[in-house]
């Protein structure tokens, strides 16, 4: 057993993550299979080599996984004609006739799920192992994507043409996007369309129109529903007419009629990369001829650049953001959109004379026009070049766990593992050839398409438009709400009601922080809920609503992006007759008993995180939860989702304690969860900490902080009860004791043991004469370790800030052995004992109930751990009016008086600090250091 383990450990610390490698190794040493080879053997004899497979293990979460679960998957991958040459759509489609035969729908498309995990597990590897280019690992993606549509397709085409009956009419299944140009990457939608076509009657209550649409939405079922074995893909029905107001299968005659009337520039770009994917090829091609005239124009509109210009403008504003525009590799400034849009505007201009250039493959069509000498051949080299790059980069990010993600990590250890990981000696050199390839396309896009996008016509007056920034901008958001925005024809009813909707929406903007940001959150909600008419009425029948849609994309850009992705959770949290009520750790777990959520599969966890998270979200923000409260349901969440998942992976027997605000039950948005684990399975707490850390399309479930045990990232994970009392005895720094003032047992055996043993230890310490001399040395030192340089901002580190009120209060709490978790509490039993007087108490919490207040708003608009304020004064006031101020000046009065008053009590209660450092840290007063530059 040592040298297995030596091995896997000597295995671990060659590769990029040795901390995953080594699990995943461990992991498969415990289910290695008895009849195959040794599982070193296997590794050190790869036929692509030791590298290459340990380079998966270390970058691909999602690949680990599989493989630990079904190690004969690695042994399939062992054999030499797998994973030494690419394989065909007819080998692929025939391996899984082999392996499913005619049962391939037998529990939910298992074997069709486990054999499309098997297939992403194999290309993710041959291009790890630079062994496949970019056409081969793109082309057997799509090929993957095909098979699995078209197996749910027979299936589901089987089975209701034997309840209904055979309609006399064709059906096809139509790819766009990535599909239709047969170039998927690692985590993709596949865009589809469902056509039938003729119109006609089935039966007497079943018409064509209904059987199909029934059909295409077996299909979106079978796709949409998580299973043990694995995703299938996210289907994406969107890009069809109407979008998601439309029927989601329409006739032949239907879609000429809608694209010969309605039809936009964007679908023109669409429709480019249309391509049959499995039915009738017949129909796919008369689809095809009807439609060429409109996605070929023999003569383009003067405006067809300045169009496809400010499609591309919205992106990069409403999507992308100024923020990510240098490192989003795929609608990012001179990213692989932009690349795409050079090729597609030449295809639309070019098309109907060249048809040639009627391609959905982009570096096919990228290849034509220089053959057509309509693109210098530097430029279409440097296109060329800089889409192969920014694919490598896209596919590296997207296999660590087949997430939609396209940006460049900012974490220094992600960006070190992904540059290593594409053969860059650093992570500057990678940094550096990303921004230069990407600048080189910018000037391309530029002179093909347009500098700046063509500004719309004023439709709308600006009387009522003041509020906005940008007042052109505004109007033409009001004009697309009124009329088109989502590339569909807007019934004269939809426009009648938004003018009564119109001027109530920009009432209440003109409350928010920031009315433009707002606005544009607004637009895209609306186009993603899709029953536009429905929606309009319902918001004027129901203002509370839109004060609450209004005020949440104005408080929270994670909130309002959760609501984007999902429309349906406002009425589904909204409508809940306990919404305004509280939920209980009990209740969570109620909950969480009926999620679905088994070992194998944890998606449901952190789904229902997701929807906690906005329900909490949502209920702050109505004013139907106070901050305090906020902090209390944040916590019990957490601690149900904890307690949930440690359940499910047979965790009950390791002790878990809460520290820090998690154990004061005092979250906030954000937050890590502070814990210790008491026992001896370590292998069990491990797998503990990886499933509630790792992301999946659903987010995470909660990050796990367990570097507060014994020795820190260097101990043991798990350590026993003795083991604590003996480092606590022995060896445990001041710090380590003044941690556990917030230690509460969440779970398992031993935690009333475990507290006993650190009360006595925490008493202990409260008797050092030195006490406040040390925690004081403490705080210094967190200010000069974790603090911004601005006092001002720093309203968690600074002098007078969160932190500086927590150490008073556990100070004196040590110091007079009053046990209390809760920091309010604490100060209320401080009060009893009288230690604190009336007025020092409701100053006391009055000035740390701002902090708090302050930090749950910074906090709550992306849902990450910021405590520091922001330093440009335009933003300083955005987060004041978010705060319920009306003006800056009132909310900086109130935020230095709070310091001052949390900085002067520790003074008054931690007299001993020294002349020098009194003379070198003077009080702060408005005028002085604190204020903002």
């Amino acid at each position: 057993m040592d040298g297995r383990n030596a091995w896997v450990r000597e295995k671990a610390a060659a590769s990029l993550n040795p901390s995953q490698v080594e699990t995943t190794l461990f992991q498969l040493n415990e289910r290695w299979l008895a009849t195959a080879p040794p599982l070193a053997e296997v590794v050190e004899q790869f036929p692509l080599g030791e590298a290459a497979l340990l380079h998966l293990l270390a970058v691909s979460s999602i690949c680990a996984t599989r493989l630990t679960r079904n190690p004969e998957t690695l042994l399939w991958l062992f054999q030499p004609e797998v994973c030494l040459a690419s394989r065909g759509y007819t080998e692929m489609y025939r391996e899984l006739r082999a392996l499913a035969g005619d049962s391939v729908a037998h529990q939910d498309f298992a074997a069709l799920r486990s054999w499309k995990g098997r297939e992403m597990t194999r290309v993710a590897l041959r291009e790890l192992a630079n062994v496949a280019p970019l056409e081969e690992t793109t082309g057997e993606l799509s090929q993957i994507a095909g098979i699995c549509i078209r197996r749910v397709f027979e299936h589901w085409n089987t089975e209701l043409r034997k309840r209904h009956g055979s309609p006399a009419a064709e059906f096809v299944i139509l790819g766009l996007g990535k599909l239709g140009g047969g170039e998927l990457n690692h985590s993709s939608d596949v865009d589809l369309l469902f056509l039938y076509s003729e119109e006609g009657q089935l039966t007497p209550h079943i018409s064509y129109h209904e059987f199909f649409n029934r059909l295409g939405k077996r299909i979106l079922e079978t796709f949409s529903t998580p299973h043990p074995a694995g995703s299938l893909f996210r289907v994406d029905l969107r890009l069809r007419p109407e979008g998601s107001a439309g029927p989601l299968a329409r006739s032949l005659e239907s879609m000429e009629n809608y694209y010969g009337g309605f039809g936009e520039t964007w679908e023109r770009l669409a429709l480019i990369k249309v391509r049959g994917i499995a039915g009738s090829r017949e129909l796919a091609y008369e689809f095809l001829r009807q439609h060429q005239p409109f996605i070929y124009p023999k003569s383009a509109t003067p405006d067809l650049l300045d169009e496809i210009a400010s499609i591309k403008h919205r992106i990069e504003r409403d999507i992308v953001g100024t923020q990510k525009l240098e490192r989003d590799v795929k609608l990012g400034r001179g990213g692989i959109r932009d690349i795409e849009f050079i090729v597609q505007t030449l295809q639309l201009i070019h098309g109907a004379r060249h048809p040639f250039l009627q391609e959905p493959n982009m570096l096919k069509a990228l290849r034509a026009l220089r053959e057509l000498d309509l693109l210098p051949t530097d430029e279409v080299l440097t296109l060329d070049k800089t889409y192969r790059f920014l694919r490598r980069v896209e596919h590296r990010l997207q296999i660590e766990a087949e997430q939609q993600t396209h940006v460049v990590p900012r974490d220094p250890e992600a960006l070190r593992r992904l540059a290593l990981s594409l053969r860059f000696s650093s992570s500057e050199d990678f940094t550096a050839a990303l921004q230069e390839r990407m600048r080189a396309v910018r000037p391309i896009f530029q002179r093909i398409i347009s500098k700046t996008p063509a500004t719309p016509a004023e439709l709308l007056g600006t009387s009522d438009l003041e509020i906005f920034s940008d007042q052109k901008r505004a109007a033409k958001a009001f004009t697309d709400l009124a009329q088109s925005a989502a590339g569909f024809h807007i019934a004269p009813r939809t426009r009648q009601i938004f003018g009564k909707l119109r001027p109530v929406l920009i009432g209440w903007l003109a409350k928010a922080a920031d009315p433009d940001a707002t606005l544009n959150q607004f637009v895209r909600f609306v186009e993603a809920y899709g029953l536009r008419s429905l929606f309009f009425e319902l918001l004027v029948a129901n203002p509370r609503l839109l004060e609450l849609l209004v005020k949440t994309f104005d408080g929270s850009r994670f909130a309002g992006e959760l609501l984007i992705r999902r429309p349906q959770l406002l009425e589904d949290i909204t409508r809940d007759p306990a919404f305004d009520q509280p939920r209980s750790v009990a209740e969570n777990l109620r909950r969480l008993d009926l999620s679905g959520a088994d070992a194998n599969n944890i998606d449901p966890i952190r789904a229902y995180r997701q929807r906690q998270l906005l329900r909490i979200i949502l209920r702050e923000i109505l004013g139907l939860a106070t901050p305090a409260a906020t902090f209390t349901e944040l916590s019990d969440v957490a601690e149900a989702c904890l307690l949930f998942t440690a359940r499910l992976l047979g965790n009950e027997q390791v002790t878990i304690i809460a520290l820090g605000k998690f154990g004061g039950r005092e979250l906030t948005y954000g937050a890590d969860l502070d814990v210790l684990f008491v026992g001896d399975d370590n292998r069990a707490t491990q797998k503990l900490m990886i499933a509630m850390a790792q992301p999946s399309a659903e987010g995470n479930i909660w990050a796990v902080d367990a570097r507060l045990r014994p020795e820190g990232e260097k101990g043991p994970l798990v350590c026993s009860v003795e083991t604590y009392q003996s480092y606590h005895e022995q060896r445990a720094q001041l710090w380590e004791i003044h941690a556990l003032s917030r230690a509460r047992p969440v779970s398992g055996p031993a935690g009333n043991r475990f507290i006993e043993i650190a009360q006595n230890y925490w008493r202990k310490a409260g008797q050092r004469p030195d006490l406040f001399v040390q925690i004081d040395n403490m705080l210094e030192r967190i200010r000069r370790e974790r603090g911004s340089g601005l006092d001002f901002l720093d309203l968690k580190t600074g002098r007078g800030g969160i932190i500086e009120a927590e150490f008073l209060v556990q100070a004196l709490q040590m110091r007079e052995n009053i046990w209390e978790q809760n920091l309010d509490r604490a100060i209320d039993r401080l009060h009893e004992h009288g230690h604190m007087t009336d007025s020092e108490v409701a100053k006391l919490k009055n000035a740390y109930a701002l902090l708090r207040h302050c930090e749950l708003v910074l906090r709550r608009y992306e849902n990450r751990g910021v405590s520091t304020l922001p330093n440009d004064r335009d933003d300083q006031r955005k987060f004041a009016v978010r705060l319920g101020y009306h003006e800056l000046d009132a909310f900086r009065r109130d935020y230095v008086n709070a310091r001052d008053t949390i900085h002067a009590l520790y003074e008054q209660h931690m007299e001993f600090r020294s002349k020098l450092r009194d003379s070198t840290l003077k009080p702060l007063k408005r005028g002085t250091n604190r204020e903002c530059p």
